[in-house]
Formats: C-alpha cells, structure tokens, sequence
C-alpha cells in the first residue's frame, strides 16, 4: 500500500512546473544527432504543469522499488574522479552492481550504460560539442519493447534464457556534487501513474531506433524529490519491470527548477543503468 494522502499532506513541498507530453496524433519522435535538413530535432510539444513536489526525506524508509519504484540510499563511492571513464568501469561500475543487488535481491545485476550531465545554462541537451543537460520533460527511460530488446542487444545468445524470468532495469542516479540544487530530480510515485499515461516515442540514433515513454498530465500523478542530495546518496529508479502483478514497473522523472532553491551550483550528476535479473 502506497503512502496515505494523510502522510504526504504532512510532507514539505515546492510548487514546480513540470512539462508534460501535450495532445498531438502522430508518434513523438527524437533524433539523437543532427537531423536531415528540415526535419526538427525533435516533434513532440509539451505542456507545463504547476504542482506540488513533495521531499522525500522524511518518508524515504517508507518507500521502495518495487512500490512506488524508487528508493533513496546512502553510498560512499571510492571513485575519486567520475569524469574518468576507466575509473568508472573499474571501480563504480561494480560498486553500483553490487548496491542494486543488495536493494533488490537480485541474483544478477549488469551496469550497460552511464551519462554525465553537467548544466550549462540556455544549452540544449544533446547540443553537439557539449556535455548532456539535464532533461526538463517527464519521461521514462524505458517501454515495453524497448527494454527487453535491449537486453537482446547485450546479452545475444543469452539473451532469451534470461527473458523468460523477471528482469528489471533500475537506473543509479547521484550528484557528482552537491548539495544538488539546480535542477534536481522529480520521481512519480509508480503507484499514481496509469499505463496510458504513458506515449511511445522514437529515439533515432545512427544506426538504430530506440524506444522511451513521454508522459501525459494525469491529476492523480504524485511527486517527490531529495532536496539538497549529497555526493554519498543515490536514487535508485524503477525504468522498466516485466513483473505484471502489480509491482512498480515504471517509475516517471523529469529534472525540474526549484523556486526556493539558492547558493546554486550547476548540476553534475551521474546515471547509471542496470540490467536487473531475478
């Protein structure tokens, strides 16, 4: 059972605006490179929501993956520079596995991919040349397709022994600083969240046809967010479930700005995401 609207009523919040995928009839699309000339990055249109984004803090023990499909944890990394990609393989690509399996139980957990975002004001994300920017749009990372395509994708031969169990993909989400003020991360509670809020979109890379969910205005959606986050916590989302018994299976997020924020350092954050096996 999710928590009580007695409980979240108690709970600090801010008024944010969040930008929700508006009505449109034809399949938003997104190109993850310079597109043909004449053809827009981009040609979805989103709607700006104004509502509450509760802090998680005082709840956090109170809510999990498989529930709302998020978690906060405390982690001290060993890794002493997240800009070095060797050290990211070598040290906190492990670290990060074995932090999901503790969280979930799993009997295997698999690090395929990781971006550093790292603000840079009035640049787009996915601008050439820069780094990746934090992304202001309700999304999910992963659909029903998508997600165990991917795992065809990395795992090959293996792959379809392992798509008959229950796999998850959990993303590890931390600051590189903090406290992380600029642009935190708002999470939805999985549990107010309809599977027809959510819209396939295209993401069109060089050589592929990915696949993420943008999400519509639902008055039921509730969100949260760890105000002032630290270098040692990580969120742990829920971007896919194939379970369909009720547990979390997708767990919205969107970066957002904090009104109330001050002393703003630019966001740098890092993300990790996991292959999750039970």
């Amino acid at each position: 059972m999710s928590l009580s609207p007695a409980i979240v009523a108690s709970l600090p919040y801010v008024d944010a605006a969040l930008n929700y995928l508006a009505p449109m009839t034809e399949k938003p699309r997104n190109y993850t490179f310079e597109p043909p000339p004449g053809v827009p990055q981009s040609n979805a249109v989103f709607e700006s929501r104004r509502l509450p984004v509760f802090n998680l803090r005082p709840v956090a023990d109170q809510v999990s993956l498989d529930r709302e499909g998020v978690a906060l944890v405390q982690h001290r990394s060993a890794v002493v520079d997240f800009y070095d990609e060797g050290e990211l393989e070598t040290v906190y690509y492990p670290e990060a596995e074995a932090l999901v399996a503790a969280a979930t139980g799993a009997r295997r957990v698999v690090v395929f991919d990781h971006t550093i975002r790292r603000r840079i004001a009035g640049t787009a994300d996915r601008t050439a040349g820069a780094p990746r920017q934090p992304v202001p749009r309700v999304h999910n990372d992963y659909t029903v397709k998508s997600a165990p395509q991917r795992v065809r994708d990395l795992l090959g031969d293996e792959a379809e022994a392992a798509l008959e169990g229950r796999f998850a993909v959990i993303n590890v989400w931390r600051p590189i600083r903090g406290p992380l003020r600029d642009a935190p991360l708002a999470v939805c509670d999985a549990t107010t969240a309809d599977f027809g809020d959510f819209v396939a979109q295209d993401l069109v890379y060089p050589d592929r046809v990915g696949e993420t969910y943008l999400v519509r205005h639902n008055p039921a959606h509730r969100w949260y967010y760890v105000p002032d986050m630290q270098a040692d916590e990580a969120l742990l989302l829920k971007c896919y479930d194939s379970a369909e018994d009720g547990t979390a299976r997708f767990a919205p997020h969107t970066a957002f700005e904090d009104p109330t924020a001050t002393h703003v350092l630019p966001r740098e954050s890092i993300e990790l995401r996991t292959l999750v096996f039970y």
